[in-house]
């Protein structure tokens, strides 16, 4: 369902960075995506810019609802996530160095990704987590989930990893994938030169 574009414009506007610019998002094939980003120390200003700016560009596509610092090709342990974008009373969710502490149950369901377009594919992960985090203003927070939000902190941290939501099928499936995968890798590799 489309959301209302004048609510959805004033929603990216309030998280545009300073320079109205978004990042280009990695797309599969770049190595960048399988590099581990580094802790992030203390907390500064600039991550402040780079969080405003990665919703930007999680916002500009129209079905992003988290990013990792890793697929913009920063190796800082960063997340943005908004499942509720449709929302413009939502807050969305920025963690610095989040981590899964616990994990139990099982689910399966389709997940896609911004840096691999157009593909989507069923991924079985742990149905509860328990994650911690620092906020921006440097508080320590644990969430609890096991909705949606669960889903995505476990694919957003798994970025952070350098592991892609495919690295979770099988051989089997990420052979039948091959061939879209090579696919994508090259479309996208011509329009990002």
């Amino acid at each position: 369902m489309a959301g209302n574009p004048i609510e959805e414009n004033r929603k990216l506007d309030s998280h545009l960075s300073e320079d109205g610019e978004i990042y280009r998002i990695r797309i599969y094939g770049d190595p960048v995506l399988h590099e581990k980003a580094l802790p992030i120390e203390e907390i500064t200003e600039e991550d402040y810019q780079i969080a405003n700016r990665m919703l930007a560009t999680m916002y500009s596509n129209p079905i992003g609802i988290g990013l990792a610092a890793t697929q913009v090709g920063i190796l800082r342990r960063l997340i943005v996530i908004d499942i509720d974008r449709d929302d413009p009373d939502n807050a969305p969710i920025v963690l610095i160095n989040p981590e899964i502490l616990e994990q139990e149950g099982e689910s399966i369901i389709e997940e896609g990704c911004l840096s691999i377009p157009e593909l989507k594919a069923e991924v079985k992960r742990p149905e509860k987590v328990i994650a911690s985090a620092r906020t921006l203003d440097d508080e320590e927070i644990v969430i609890e989930d096991e909705s949606l939000l669960a889903r995505v902190l476990q694919h957003e941290i798994d970025h952070l990893n350098g592991i892609l939501f495919i690295d979770h099928l099988s051989r089997k499936k990420q052979k039948r994938l091959k061939a879209k995968l090579r696919q994508i890798r090259q479309e996208y590799a011509e329009i990002s030169v």
